[in-house]
């Protein structure tokens, strides 16, 4: 005798507990219909994110040997990729607006861990403390800061258009800003960590530069932000060090010049085509954090100006899509996350490059989507797919300009 469902109703809501009511949540707020732009933008993040994946295990594999286990570094970025895939899939399918709903709760779990971070439970690295971790799962929390804090300035910014609050009144645009990033900064920086500290400055400025502040109160902005950077800079030892060593590298070249010599003494050894994947010398004890901070190096080194022409054309694709996918975007809470999202990922990849060419002083900043670091990877893995669930929302310019003159 078998058993018929139809005849035991009960045993189809029991059957896979849960997923009905996931299923029906994302087909309720569900981002749309795949458009060309989104198709670019996940086509472009996934070239980067192969080329990482490829990249960091030919740049680990020195340390990650000397460590015991080759494949170590490398096995523990594909983890996490793993884990991120699916992150971006899963956002990009959602609508954007489901981040304004979160956005409070997400800020005020990153700046829980932020402090948490401070305290014994911090896991330290490299004399930094900027980690929590339970079991093998460590994570970095200024990662998850950054994504908080775009969506909830985002979401207060939206709800003062919605109510007719004037937002060019410098009140209302600098006052849920200014006091939160000066939290953040002091809770990053006493980790410390200045690179992310002028990551998440970016981030908020970026965001007032969308919603319309004047352009005047910018360089006032840009003048004490150097201000500030350049007294930390030198009120630290290791940090005066890095800007000597940036200046004068030659002079410096056996301590604080070091790592930029031998990452311009790589990527000129590289020439047109390079040395060929996997051939780099630079990594071999060479230049510290291959795999890090200086990963475009080696890009340079072992494929050449023309493999690291390719990197930055792809970060090139992601800035003309994502300004594109803003200025298309079907509300104002969609184009500023657009538009800051573009300008954030693309901002950080010009600030590794600069420093990794002796154009910027060494911060500290990863090349995203290609540097080893799991948190990175994720978050930026999950503000990429955002940023494809707006642009499946998006109106071309075009489309509206046709609609409203068959209206007319």
């Amino acid at each position: 005798m078998t058993v018929r469902e139809h005849d035991f109703p009960r045993l189809r809501a029991l059957r896979v507990p849960g997923r009905g009511r996931l299923r029906s949540y994302v087909d309720g707020h569900h981002a749309g219909p795949w458009t060309r732009d989104a198709t670019v933008l996940t086509a472009l993040t996934a070239a980067l994110l192969v080329l990482g994946l490829v990249m960091s295990f030919s740049a680990s594999i020195v340390d990650a040997a000397e460590n015991g286990d080759v494949f170590g570094i490398f096995r523990r970025q594909l983890g996490w990729a793993l884990l991120g895939i699916p992150a971006f899939l899963f956002v990009s399918s959602l609508h954007h607006r489901v981040w304004r709903r979160t956005s409070w709760f997400l800020l005020a779990g990153s700046l829980l861990l932020l402090a948490v971070v401070l305290t014994p439970v911090g896991v330290s690295r490299f004399g930094s403390a900027r980690w929590v971790g339970v079991g093998p799962l460590v994570v970095q929390p200024s990662e998850v800061a950054k994504i908080a804090t775009l969506l909830w300035l985002a979401d207060v910014f939206a709800r003062k258009r919605e109510k007719g609050i004037d937002l060019h009144d410098l009140t209302h645009l600098l006052v849920p800003a200014i006091p939160l990033l000066a939290v953040e900064a002091v809770l990053v920086l006493l980790e410390p960590d200045l690179g992310t500290t002028i990551i998440l400055g970016v981030i908020v400025a970026l965001v007032l530069w969308i919603e319309g502040l004047p352009m005047r109160w910018f360089g006032i902005g840009g003048v004490l932000s150097t201000l500030a950077v350049a007294a930390l800079a030198f009120g630290a030892s290791y940090r005066a060090a890095r800007i000597h060593g940036w200046l004068d590298p030659e002079k410096y070249a056996d301590s604080a010049g070091f790592q930029l010599l031998q990452a311009k003494f790589a990527m000129a050894d590289g020439g047109v085509f390079g040395l060929g994947l996997g051939a780099s010398r630079g990594k071999w004890n060479y230049i510290p954090n291959p795999e890090t901070d200086f990963i475009f190096a080696i890009i340079g080194e072992e494929l050449g100006m023309v493999g690291a022409m390719f990197v930055l054309a792809l970060f090139a694709g992601i800035l003309v899509v994502g300004l594109r996918t803003a200025r298309d975007a079907e509300d104002g809470f969609g184009r500023t996350v657009a538009f800051v999202i573009t300008g954030w990922i693309v901002g950080q990849a010009l600030i590794n490059v600069g420093t990794v060419t002796g154009l910027l002083p060494i911060t500290g900043v990863t090349l995203p989507l290609v540097s080893v670091g799991g948190s990175s990877l994720v978050s930026t893995l999950v503000a990429l797919g955002i940023l494809v669930s707006i642009s499946r929302r998006a109106e071309p310019r075009g489309r509206i300009v046709g609609r409203a003159e068959a209206r007319s």
